[in-house]
């Protein structure tokens, strides 16, 4: 009898491989990183065939890893970047270019064109989303449009855009080249019509994007192909971008329920259930997964520097040797005595959307030293996520606790004041690599290594749970300061 399911973690610095077990444990993982590339201020490229290498490198580490073969997996599922776009030649696998990442600004110029046209109101309406060069619509039209031929070559039907997932399905399917995306990657393009899980003819038009070099959008979960691994074939049967596949690994099945991914940025999601729910608080709606019981929506909050904060303290101002130390160094100081530190380094996300925002340290005094500058960076990664639950609660519903995952959780310090600052219990499981499990849940469900989302979320187990200590007046007060910062930040690069 098969006893694993293995999910394909396809991230922003690091391909990963992950084994699990049918208790949801991890038995086996491997890791490689690959090269960012920066070509000029605000751009950010990765070469897909590293993204391809690397994965498949880490395929076979891993089975090499458990000392298991092939036959021992029952089936594989995709989780990715989203938003990074792919544009490769549909006949022999060539990329024409580098990929463009999600953290990527050049279509700035686009966005405030199309703002300027009156459109940015009806996007919202169609897509879920905003208008921001984080999506891969305008991506993918700036490709079409500097690449010499590409735009009569995608009319043709030559060339083939993916976000990650649709790249790794692509490779990994052979000579059968499938071209593929699911509901919850698609959704992240500003090209779906997020009520009926489409392509928007209206935004392929806006765009000026031919819908031939558009992928095929599938559900979630179900066998997608039979891909070959080391010989055996085995079924591709889940996809979903990184976020959505968390709150999945975080057993987020019932609407009101949320989990916060704490990596380089930080990604709140909380489900609304089987309707796209409007935001009126600047959060995105977006496509949560598609499986046999139908689609599931989320409304979503995008922080740009959660984790990214510490490495900064590490790497440019040389406060602490490795980023574990952080927690040590803001545990020195009771407070940050008055320091409220906004981390704009590349503008603000959710739900501010402003590109042209910098970082700010405020309350400065002769009195300010390193520990208090580190207690404020993980009081700021606290307070930008503690905004976003602010504009979800009022778009959908209260939540009674913030399940989540990602590196950081690791940081006790920054748990208990994620907690405070919320005034909800912070939950933290057992198992945090929630974005690998949630492809591997998928998979599993898809070929009945799993028999329901019931017996999946037994599997999900406390690690520890963090509860507010600190006063009604206390959070007000400490929320109202950061706003001010937040304030003090906006409009700096006008």
């Amino acid at each position: 009898m098969t006893r694993y399911i293995l999910a394909l973690d396809q991230g922003t610095t690091s391909s990963r491989s992950i084994l699990f077990d049918r208790a949801g444990n991890i038995q086996a993982t491997a890791q490689r990183e690959f090269e960012q590339h920066f070509p000029q201020p605000g751009w950010v490229e990765h070469d897909a065939n590293d993204l391809w290498t690397s994965q498949t490198i880490t395929i076979d580490e891993v089975i090499t890893k458990a000392g298991i073969s092939p036959k021992d997996i029952a089936a594989i599922g995709i989780t990715n970047q989203r938003e990074t776009t792919v544009l490769w030649d549909r006949a022999t696998g060539v990329p024409l270019a580098r990929a463009i990442v999600w953290q990527d600004r050049r279509t700035a110029d686009v966005c405030n064109r199309l703002k300027a046209e009156g459109h940015e109101a009806r996007i919202v309406q169609i897509t879920g989303l905003v208008l921001d060069p984080y999506f891969s619509g305008t991506k993918l039209s700036w490709l079409l449009d500097h690449i010499p031929g590409a735009r009569a070559r995608a009319e043709n039907g030559e060339l083939a855009f993916g976000t990650v997932d649709s790249w790794l399905a692509y490779k990994l399917s052979g000579a059968q080249k499938i071209h593929v995306t699911d509901f919850s990657n698609a959704s992240r393009t500003l090209m779906m019509d997020l009520a009926s899980g489409q392509w928007s003819p209206e935004m392929l038009k806006m765009l000026n994007v031919p819908e031939a070099c558009l992928p095929t959008i599938v559900p979630s979960q179900g066998v997608i192909t039979q891909i070959e691994i080391q010989g055996h074939r085995l079924p591709l049967a889940g996809m979903a971008g990184d976020q959505q596949a968390a709150l999945f690994g975080q057993a987020c099945f019932q609407p009101g329920m949320a989990k916060n991914t704490y990596g380089t940025g930080c990604f709140l999601l909380m489900n609304v259930g089987s309707k796209p729910v409007a935001s009126h608080n600047h959060q995105l709606s977006t496509g949560a997964w598609q499986i046999a019981g139908g689609r599931t929506y989320a409304l979503e909050g995008s922080v740009f520097v959660g984790g990214a904060v510490v490495q900064w303290l590490r790497d440019n101002l040389k406060f602490i040797d490795k980023a574990s130390d952080v927690e040590q160094l803001a545990a020195s100081v009771p407070h940050s005595d008055g320091v409220v530190f906004v981390p704009a380094f590349t503008g603000l996300g959710s739900p501010y959307w402003d590109p042209n925002a910098r970082g700010a340290l405020l309350g400065i005094t002769r009195g300010t030293g390193p520990a208090h500058i580190a207690r404020a960076a993980l009081e700021a990664i606290a307070l930008q996520s503690a905004d976003l639950i602010a504009g979800m609660q009022a778009d959908a519903r209260p939540i009674t606790e913030l399940r989540v995952d990602g590196g950081a959780t690791a940081n006790n310090l920054l748990m208990q004041i994620q907690a405070d600052l919320l005034g909800v219990p912070v939950v933290r499981p057992k198992v945090t690599e929630t974005t690998a499990l949630g492809a591997a849940y998928l998979a599993g469900l898809a070929i009945g290594f799993w028999s329901s989302l019931d017996e999946v979320a037994t599997h999900w187990q406390v690690d520890r749970i963090f509860r507010p200590q600190i006063t009604v007046d206390e959070r007000q007060t400490r929320l109202a300061q950061w706003k001010k910062a937040i304030e003090r930040s906006k409009h700096w690069a006008d």
